[in-house]
């Protein structure tokens, strides 16, 4: 299966065909990373979605706040702030 690289304005867009996106589980405007091996072939992987859930999955909740942070508990308001 070969795809295509086209000009597009000032970019190249690279046309995938239906069957080889369905294949791979793809679908337009899904973000991809891509990169070059050292014997130069090019691998595109999709990019994780990351959901907060996950990420405060991977927090330290025992651990200390950071030291600058400790400066907002002691600043006072100054108007116009949404609790």
């Amino acid at each position: 299966m070969e795809v295509t690289l086209r000009k597009m304005g000032n970019s190249t867009a690279l046309v995938m065909p239906p069957p080889l996106l369905r294949d791979l589980g793809l679908s337009a405007g899904r973000t991809m990373k891509i990169h070059v091996t050292a014997n130069g072939k090019i691998v595109l992987e999709p990019r994780r979605k990351y959901k907060l859930a996950d990420l405060i999955a991977q927090c330290d909740l025992k651990a200390a706040a950071p030291a600058d942070l400790s400066v907002w508990d002691k600043t006072a308001p100054v108007g116009g702030e949404v609790w």
